[in-house]
């Protein structure tokens, strides 16, 4: 589908920009941190908070990342979240070592990791919730002030939640990868223990094992996806974990799991936190194309979704808007787009290392040069080519969401203003308010606009005004993908600023 508005009309998105944008989207990070803060702290809004998470169950549950405008962490998105982070820095190291972004990338997956190792506290237990989102949402304050009930929320072998379990493992196997070459210390602690026992595996087992539904951060996050009638298999996740074990520790075992569960596998039009399908079959797709010709389902069920996003495809189930954005559904929309866009900048990428040089899509073949055109226009709208001359992310262009539904960006700091803002204070001066934001949460990617391209920037449209992790997690690989770069890349000569409380051996 061709856009039905002049893009001449906006301006063209540059090399710089990618750059630009890319540092804004790894800065976005460090405003959702939650506890400790380190020293070496860029964003100056926020403030420590959430010290004592994990008291009430007698855990250290300190750290990690508030999932989106609230002030709750949730596990198993902050695992996807990490996942994404990770496959960046896996496929475009050599695009973040270029544009400086390489360690600020790492210390972002880092401050994820460090919490969901944290939160793993025996081979059966997975502390998968803090905060209870309910009680959450009746307040509007900002996380340094924040006194609603920390609740914790679990998983174990009587109150399984495979699909949380196995988003972990993926989460903990995919960072290795990245931190393999720049500290092995580290990525031993993420996949090995003394006893050569992966903490990913351990958690993988512990989610194969004892299979069940996750539900305990409903009505926020559900688990739709991938089970079968019986409602006690999460096969997506399973999948997704067991390709990122393979992938990370080139163990048999993991490619004989996704061998004979193939028929798992189904053809999806959708890559998100609730639907890993896709994921799997991109990864599986490459070991397919090094030489594993049992694995063709994944490569055909990964064929299926590029096909079904290409818009000159015959079989496209996503349809774009009349300005040419991926439009999947109306609640916070953007954060499809960014995770397709990133899996077909991969696949596109895989489809070129396997020598495949076009995919059958109904009556036409796709070449993995249109598919990073395709994207690359996604990402373009994204950063103000659009017909509203918007960019969607905060602070980058000269026009950007100003009413971001955020609580901590949009009560004035801590150091501004030291004294408490209460729960229902916040509501009624600041939520309410019809001023920009007194903080510029910059990189924040929002919802964005609705299927006609029409966008109103009011804070109380969480649907479109809402930033997420594991969005901007997505957009960060989109906009390493278009970096160019040239040289070798000395992996020895990174350092890493350690955060404060960080695991070590």
């Amino acid at each position: 589908m061709v856009p039905s508005w002049p893009p001449s009309e906006a301006a063209e998105i540059t090399e710089s920009d990618y750059h630009d944008a890319l540092g804004k989207a790894i800065l976005f990070f460090e405003g959702q941190r939650s506890g400790k803060l380190p020293a070496n702290q860029r964003v100056k809004w926020r403030g420590d908070s959430a010290l004592s998470d994990g008291r009430l169950a007698n855990v250290n549950l300190v750290g990690g990342y508030y999932d989106a405008g609230d002030n709750v962490k949730f596990g198993w998105p902050m695992s996807f979240t990490v996942s994404l982070l990770a496959w960046a820095a896996t496929e475009f190291r050599e695009q973040l070592y270029a544009a400086n972004q390489l360690n600020h990338l790492l210390e972002a997956i880092r401050w994820g990791t460090d919490f969901i190792l944290k939160s793993h506290t025996s081979p059966t237990t997975l502390y998968t919730q803090v905060g209870d989102g309910n009680a959450d949402h009746q307040c509007w304050e900002r996380p340094e002030d924040m006194d609603t009930a920390r609740t914790v929320y679990q998983i174990d072998a009587t109150s399984p939640g495979s699909e949380a379990a196995a988003d972990a493992a993926a989460a903990l196997a995919s960072a290795s990868i990245p931190f393999h070459k720049v500290d092995r210390n580290y990525s031993s602690v993420l996949l090995k223990n003394s006893k050569t026992v992966t903490y990913s595996a351990q958690l993988f087992e512990f989610a194969d094992k004892y299979k069940g539904s996750y539900q305990k951060s409903c009505p926020f996050y559900c688990s739709y996806s991938g089970y079968q009638v019986s409602y006690i298999v999460p096969k997506d996740e399973l999948l997704w974990a067991a390709a990122w074990l393979f992938k990370a520790s080139k163990n048999e075992k993991y490619l004989t799991y996704v061998d004979s569960n193939q028929a798992w596998s189904e053809p999806v039009s959708e890559f998100s936190w609730d639907n890993k399908y896709a994921g799997a079959q991109v990864i599986l797709s490459k070991v397919f194309g090094m030489g594993k010709q049992a694995l063709k389902k994944y490569k055909a069920d990964a064929d299926s979704f590029l096909c079904a996003l290409m818009p000159q495809s015959s079989s496209a189930q996503i349809h774009t808007t009349p300005g040419g954005l991926l439009y999947t559904r109306e609640s916070s929309n953007l954060q499809y787009v960014t995770s397709a866009s990133l899996l077909l900048f991969i696949y596109s990428k895989t489809l070129q290392r396997i020598n495949v040089t076009s995919v059958q899509c109904g009556t036409i073949s796709v070449s993995p040069t249109q598919v990073r055109t395709f994207v690359k226009s996604q990402v373009d709208y994204i950063l103000g080519k659009n017909p509203l001359s918007m960019s969607y992310m905060v602070g980058f262009g000269r026009k950007y969401p100003q009413q971001l539904h955020h609580r901590g960006s949009s009560i004035p700091s801590i150091r501004m203003h030291p004294s408490k803002v209460g729960c229902q204070e916040g509501y009624s001066i600041w939520y309410k308010a019809k001023t920009p934001n007194p903080n510029t949460h910059i990189g924040a990617l929002v919802g964005g606009p609705d299927s006609t391209d029409q966008f109103t920037d009011s804070r109380s449209d969480y649907s479109h005004l809402e930033p997420i992790t594991y969005m901007n997690a997505a957009f960060v690989g989109c906009l390493a993908a278009l970096i160019n770069h040239s040289g070798s890349l000395n992996l020895k000569i990174i350092n890493m600023t350690v955060p404060e409380g960080s695991y070590t051996l």
